[in-house]
């Protein structure tokens, strides 16, 4: 894995505060390239405070798009849902149009149809063969103090799915639809946004030269990713340029 490209902040305001631009950037200019922009969101504690800070910023709401990049195998409005989480922090705030909105399904009985389902959507949404992967203008992801991002937890088998969009993770024997790999890899712009003292360990695993990808997920993302840390979190790991 090349050294990833990381940027270190002295705290999550300020972390917070640097995503925004970013993100408001990459939506200026897909759209003005491409006249819409696809996002997929994060789930966690980290991004909330992004999300609450677009609630007034000046975009062309009307030309994004936004997915998930997981989710707990919940209902919309369990406390627990990403999406949930997403739309009371943002989404109910701005003029989005609803049909450009899509959460991930949970409520089948059988997860691996509610991934089969949102893969579809996506390839119908992007206008992607199968066998092909679309490629998102940004994927924002977060990191867990194990190394895992989206649901891609350690040692289990959604690491190694390399021909579906979507695919089952499992967490404590609990499912989560989750991208793939592959899916996350085709991006144009991937996001980390990694806070807090107890992700040290696995940024220090992810981001040298041996580290193992089935112990630390994160190693597997090698697209177009760009790392925001706070000081917290890189502190021994990585130093600012």
């Amino acid at each position: 894995m090349a050294t990833p490209n990381g940027r270190v902040f002295p705290n999550l305001a300020a972390l917070t505060t640097a995503a925004k631009q970013f993100v408001l950037e990459q939506a200026r200019g897909a759209i003005a390239q491409r006249g819409r922009f696809t996002i997929a969101l994060a789930g966690g504690n980290t991004p909330k405070p992004l999300y609450e800070s677009l609630v007034g910023a000046d975009t062309p709401w009307l030309q994004w798009h936004v997915f998930w990049s997981d989710e707990r195998y919940v209902p919309l409005d369990h406390p627990d849902s990403n999406a949930g989480m997403a739309f009371r922090a943002w989404l109910h705030h701005v003029p989005i149009p609803r049909n450009q909105i899509h959460p991930m399904p949970t409520a089948d009985a059988d997860p691996q149809t509610a991934a089969d389902r949102y893969g579809q959507l996506l390839r119908q949404t992007f206008g992607t063969p199968e066998g092909e992967f679309p490629s998102f203008d940004l994927i924002l992801l977060g990191m867990g103090p194990d190394g895992h991002t989206a649901s891609l937890f350690p040692q289990t088998t959604a690491l190694t799915v390399s021909d579906r969009l979507i695919t089952v993770g499992n967490k404590d024997g609990q499912p989560r639809l989750t991208f793939t790999v592959p899916l996350i890899n085709h991006a144009r712009q991937i996001l980390f946004l990694v806070s807090g003292a107890n992700k040290r360990t696995a940024l220090r695993h992810i981001f040298s030269g041996t580290g193992d990808p089935s112990l630390y997920p994160a190693r597997l993302i090698t697209g177009n990713a760009l790392w925001f840390l706070d000081e917290a979190a890189a502190e021994g790991v990585v130093e600012n340029p």
